[in-house]
């Protein structure tokens, strides 16, 4: 049997805990997984795989270079162009596996997802798109406002929607420039400060009785309570409440929906329930927070589930879909026959098939069955340890590094405790 290596790129930007605690477990893992591939000319042969990682480098690149990675895990081009470009290179001319899709991470902004999943039939919180305060110049922009742009009142605005609202970036991320506002001089306020930013103004869903982050990878869907005014090491709650079992399949439909419609392998969605309703309210987030220092002990969960996702894909040569497909979804969103409860089922179920969920069980249960006792051991350790103070030393100020290095080692052991896989 033919033995061959995967090699699975890193593209990192400020990443600096989770890859370390990603390289150390493919090294510990130390995998070799018979897999059964087609050639070129029909016939099937057995390969065993083995697995390389590495990190991604940036420098100029000639276009028909070719790349050597078999997967990229790309936690970078969401901002940076230079990368953005390669991983597009990647993908058409090497065939790499990427997640996520950069076409669709460069042209979702949160303005198009909220139009797709209201045709879904998802209960969005109603939403006004409004023109910038302030304007960059250009040669035509006088003209073209002089002649179509209206004046509008945004008070009235505010009046005809109800208060509480938020005013936010149509597109972006990591809470920046968005504002609560509960009255109209406020809501003035917020958008005399917003500057050139296109803004949404959305209806408060309020008072909501829980906020829920469900962190997907691949068919992996986690599902955290989130504390927006908490501080940032303290967001993220943590899992000592078990959800109702219809929320919690509710949630990973929806989670699963929104991420196999836009085509990304890795996304956060920020829901919230009032009166027994799930409203998406965040879900543009294909590259979310994957920080020891903001998921504590949700961190081994996240690293364990990048891995197996990156491991199946890598392993399998799965094939990367450059191109979305949303007449499946459409055609649900149609009938008039179903409710939403059964079209969010549907939704979930072509999402399963989007991700390969049976064949990645199977996957997972064959040549992974190992990966949660090696994780667990692994977290005790001084290299799971210096991961955290890694991190910790790049975020908070010096005198704190002690302080904060034990509190999110501490949080990892008492996952420990309530994770201890059986013998």
């Amino acid at each position: 049997m033919t033995e061959v290596t995967r090699r699975i790129g890193l593209s990192l930007g400020a990443d600096l805990c989770w890859p370390l605690v990603f390289e150390d477990l493919v090294r510990t893992l130390d995998l070799r997984i018979p897999v059964r591939v087609t050639d070129a000319d029909g016939r099937e042969r057995e390969e065993t795989v083995r697995f390389e990682v590495e990190r991604i480098t940036i420098e100029p690149f000639d276009l028909q270079q070719p790349v050597r990675y078999d997967l990229v895990v790309d936690r970078l081009t969401h901002w940076y162009h230079t990368s953005r470009e390669w991983i597009k290179k990647a993908v058409i001319l090497d065939g790499t596996y990427v997640f996520n899709n950069p076409w669709s991470v460069q042209s979702m902004e949160k303005q198009t997802t909220y139009c797709a999943m209201m045709r879904l039939g998802m209960p969005i919180p109603r939403t006004v798109l409004i023109p910038p305060k302030e304007y960059q110049e250009t040669a035509d922009l006088r003209r073209t406002l002089e002649s179509y742009a209206r004046m509008f009142d945004l008070g009235q605005i505010g009046r005809n929607m109800g208060y509480p609202l938020f005013m936010k970036p149509y597109d972006g991320g990591g809470w920046v420039g968005v504002s609560k506002v509960d009255n109209e001089a406020e809501l003035r306020d917020a958008y005399e400060e917003s500057g050139r930013f296109v803004m949404h103004l959305q209806k408060g869903v309020h008072p909501y009785e829980e906020f829920v982050r469900c962190i997907g990878l691949g068919p992996q869907v986690r599902l955290v309570r989130y504390d927006p005014t908490a501080p940032l090491h303290a967001r993220y709650q943590p899992a000592d409440r078990p959800f109702d079992r219809e929320h919690a399949r509710t949630l990973r439909a929806i989670a699963l929906t929104i991420n196999a419609f836009f085509g990304w392998d890795f996304n956060s969605a920020e829901c919230l329930l009032k009166d027994g309703v799930w409203h998406p309210i965040d879900f543009a987030n294909p590259c979310p927070d994957s920080q020891v220092t903001s998921l504590h002990e949700h961190f081994p969960w996240l690293v364990k589930a990048k891995l197996r996702w990156a491991l199946f894909c890598a392993a399998t040569r799965r094939r990367f879909r450059q191109n979305l497909n949303w007449q499946p979804f459409w055609d649900v969103a149609a009938r008039p026959d179903l409710d939403y409860a059964h079209k969010l089922e549907l939704y979930a179920a072509i999402a399963e098939r989007h991700f390969d969920l049976e064949r990645f069980d199977a996957f997972c249960a064959e040549h992974l069955g190992q990966l949660d006792r090696v994780a667990w051991e692994y977290f005790g350790t001084a290299d799971a340890r210096r991961a955290i103070r890694a991190k910790v030393e790049a975020l908070f100020p010096r005198h704190e590094w002690d302080d904060f290095t034990e509190h999110f080692w501490q949080s990892i052991q008492r996952w420990r405790k309530l994770e201890e896989p059986a013998t």
